[in-house]
C-alpha cells in the first residue's frame, strides 16, 4: 500500500536502473514488456506440454507433486504473504481436506458422493475450519499466534494418529474415524462429470486447470480492496484500521481462503494417492511449504509458484549422483555468474578455483597419498574431476563431516566481508563446497536435500531477503 507523503516510484529509480544493465538488460526489457497474462498462458501451455514430452510415471508424478506444492504455496501466501500472519498450522487444512475427501469417498463409513459434491464439501468445511482458527488472531499476532497454530497442526496429527477407536454412548463397538497410523486406504477416483480421473497423467492435467483458475482468482482478489486491504494490514494494523480499513475480518477472511485453497489440494492429494495417511502431514511438509514461499518471495504469486517448482523438485533431481552432481555444478556456476562484476573477476575467480583445486590435489597426493586414492561416484563430469578433487579413500565420512563444519564457517565469514578479502576467501569456499558436496553428501540424498534447502535459505537470506521474485521493502529516509 503506498505511503501518503511518499513518492515510492522515485525511491525505485536507482534500483530499476541498476536492474536493467548487463548484458542480458535487453531480454529483461522485453520480458517486462509482456504483460502478466500472456507470460502466464505460456507458462501453461509448457506445463500442458509437459506429459507429452515424457514416457516417464516418475517424471510425471514429479509433475504432479509440484502443482500440489504451488497450490499449498499459493494459499500459504494469502495468510502469510499478504495478510502477513505467521500460520504454522497450515498443514493441517491440507490434511482436513485429504480425511474430508476420504470419509465421503470411500468404504469407511460406506459414502460416496460424486465429485461434484464432494469437492465443495471439502472446501467449505476447510474455509470453515480455517476461519474457526482464525478467530485467535484478533488478539494473538507475531510469536504467540505461531505458536497457537503450531499447537494445531500437531494436535491435527495427534488426532489423527488416535481416532480409530472412538467409544460413543450409543454405539457398541468403537468408531474408526481416521485409521490410526493404518490411514484411510481405498479411496474412490476422481469423476468429474464424464470425465474419470483413473491416472496420474490425468490428475496432473486436473491439478493444471485448478492451479490456473486458482492463481487467476488469487491475481484479482490481490489487485482488489480486498488485497489491498490485506497488505495494509501487514504493514501497519494499526493504521490501516485507523483508516476504517476492517483489519479483522480481513484476517479471518485470509484464515479461510487459505484454508479453502488448502482443503482442495488435500482433496486432489488424497485422490492422487488413493489413500490418506498422517505421516504425509507431519511438520517436515509445513516446512517445506515455508521454504517455497520465502525462496520465491512471501507476498508474490509468481515467487510462490517458482519456490514451489524449486522445493518439489531439486529433492527428486538429488535421488541419482548423475544428476545431483549437474544440478550443483550448473548451480554453483549460476550464482557465479549472477553475483560477481564485472566479468572480468568471474573469469579470475573460476581460473583460481581449478588452479587451486590442481595444487591442493597434488600436495595432498604428496603428503597424504591416501587422500587420493579414493573413487569418485559414477556418472556426468566424474572424469574431469580425477585429478582436480580430492577423495580419501580411508575416513572419507569422518573428513566429509570436518570440511562441512569449515565450509558452514567459511559461508558464515563470505557474509560479513567485503571487497578483495571476500573475492580471496570466496576461491577456497568453492572448492570446499565441492569436497563436501563429493565426499559427503551426494551419495546421501536425504541429508543432502535438507542441507541444500538450509544453505539455499540461509543465502537467501543474506543477500535477497525478499525472494526471488518477491518485492523489496522500500524504506523512507524520513
Amino acid at each position: 500500500m503506498p505511503r501518503i507523503g511518499t513518492d515510492e516510484w522515485v525511491e525505485q529509480q536507482e534500483l530499476r536502473t541498476e536492474y536493467y544493465t548487463g548484458l542480458t538488460a535487453p531480454a529483461r526489457r522485453a520480458f517486462d514488456r509482456v504483460g502478466p497474462g500472456p507470460r502466464f498462458f505460456a507458462f501453461l501451455a509448457i506445463c500442458a506440454a509437459f506429459p507429452f514430452l515424457t514416457d516417464s510415471p516418475f517424471l510425471i508424478r514429479v509433475g504432479v507433486n509440484v502443482l500440489l506444492f504451488a497450490l499449498l504455496a499459493l494459499g500459504l501466501n494469502i495468510v502469510v504473504g499478504w495478510a502477513g500472519l505467521l500460520d504454522l498450522g497450515y498443514v493441517a487444512f491440507y490434511g482436513f481436506g485429504a480425511y474430508t475427501y476420504a470419509w465421503v469417498s470411500s468404504n469407511q463409513f460406506d459414502v460416496h458422493l460424486p465429485t461434484e459434491l464432494a469437492i465443495p464439501l471439502v472446501v467449505a468445511a476447510s474455509a470453515l475450519l480455517g476461519l474457526l482458527l482464525g478467530l485467535p488472531s484478533w488478539r494473538l499476532v507475531g510469536d504467540y499466534l505461531a505458536i497457537t497454530t503450531l499447537f494445531f497442526a500437531q494436535i491435527f496429527v495427534e488426532l489423527a494418529l488416535n481416532l480409530d477407536r472412538v467409544n460413543l454412548p450409543w454405539r457398541e463397538d468403537p468408531l474408526d474415524l481416521t485409521g490410526g497410523p493404518n490411514g484411510i486406504p481405498g479411496l474412490d477416483p476422481m469423476r468429474i462429470f464424464t470425465i474419470d480421473f483413473l491416472q496420474t497423467r490425468d490428475y496432473f492435467f486436473l491439478l493444471l486447470v485448478v492451479f490456473a483458475l486458482v492463481t487467476v482468482g488469487l491475481y484479482y482478489v490481490n489487485e482488489s480492496r480486498t488485497g489491498r486491504g490485506w497488505r495494509a494490514s501487514r504493514e501497519d494494523p494499526l493504521a490501516a484500521e485507523l483508516m476504517t480499513t476492517p483489519v479483522n475480518r480481513l484476517k479471518l477472511l485470509a484464515f479461510a481462503m487459505g484454508a479453502a485453497i488448502a482443503g482442495l489440494t488435500g482433496s486432489i492429494f488424497a485422490a492422487v494417492q488413493t489413500g490418506v495417511f498422517p505421516q504425509n502431514f507431519e511438520v517436515v511438509l509445513l516446512i517445506m511449504i515455508y521454504a517455497a514461499l520465502i525462496l520465491g518471495g512471501a507476498g508474490s504469486i509468481s515467487g510462490a509458484i517458482l519456490g514451489a517448482i524449486i522445493v518439489a523438485s531439486v529433492p527428486e533431481i538429488l535421488r541419482t549422483p548423475e544428476n545431483a552432481r549437474f544440478l550443483f555444478y550448473a548451480a554453483a556456476i549460476a550464482v557465479l555468474v549472477a553475483t560477481v562484476r564485472p566479468w572480468q573477476r568471474l573469469a579470475i575467480v573460476v581460473a583460481a578455483v581449478v588452479a587451486f583445486g590442481a595444487v591442493v590435489y597434488q600436495v595432498v597426493a604428496l603428503v597424504w597419498p591416501a587422500g587420493v586414492e579414493g573413487e569418485l561416484s559414477g556418472g556426468r563430469f566424474s572424469g574431469l574431476l580425477e585429478s582436480w578433487m580430492v577423495v580419501p579413500g580411508e575416513n572419507q565420512q569422518l573428513t566429509g563431516n570436518i570440511a562441512f563444519v569449515l565450509l558452514v564457517a567459511a559461508v558464515l565469514t563470505l557474509t560479513v566481508l567485503r571487497g578483495d578479502a571476500r573475492l580471496v576467501l570466496l576461491v577456497p569456499t568453492l572448492y570446499l563446497a565441492s569436497f563436501v558436496w563429493e565426499n559427503r553428501l551426494i551419495a546421501q540424498p536425504s541429508v543432502t536435500r535438507q542441507l541444500l534447502f538450509g544453505a539455499i535459505l540461509v543465502a537467501m537470506m543474506t543477500r535477497r531477503p525478499h525472494g526471488l521474485l518477491g518485492t523489496p521493502r522500500v524504506e523512507s529516509p524520513v
